[in-house]
């Protein structure tokens, strides 16, 4: 499996795509996929994850905009040396697409900054 991988100010974060064959539909033009995403802090100070903003395209070209706060419900604080690990997923109608986006950060002072979500590809049965 491929893992992707963007670093910006001092946080990398890792991606990795699973096609989900068994809760896909090909006739149904169902396409599941799950990603897993790994938040490490290289930073000598802590971060909050505020907010995150994905673009997801599907073999069409069609793109959905997805934004909101936190991830899977939570604003997680990942101190210096830390990591923060979660996973989610997406249904395309297409047998491949994309997604990309970012996340809004905060640090102790309150500075913000943007963090690079790498472009990954979800391909049906790519695993």
């Amino acid at each position: 499996m491929t893992t992707y991988t963007a670093t910006t100010e001092g946080i990398t974060i890792r991606v990795r795509p699973v096609y989900l064959d068994g809760q896909s539909n090909v006739i149904a033009k169902k396409f599941v996929f799950a990603y897993f995403i790994r938040i490490e802090n290289h930073r000598k100070e802590a971060v909050q994850l505020l907010r995150r903003h994905w673009f997801i395209t599907d073999a069409a070209g069609d793109v959905k905009e997805v934004e909101g706060e936190g991830v899977i419900g939570k604003k997680p604080v990942i101190e210096p040396g830390s990591v923060h690990e979660y996973n989610s997923f997406c249904i395309l109608e297409t047998f491949e697409g994309a997604m990309e986006g970012t996340y809004l950060m905060t640090h102790e002072d309150g500075g913000q900054f943007h963090v690079t979500i790498p472009r990954f590809t979800l391909r049906a049965a790519a695993n």
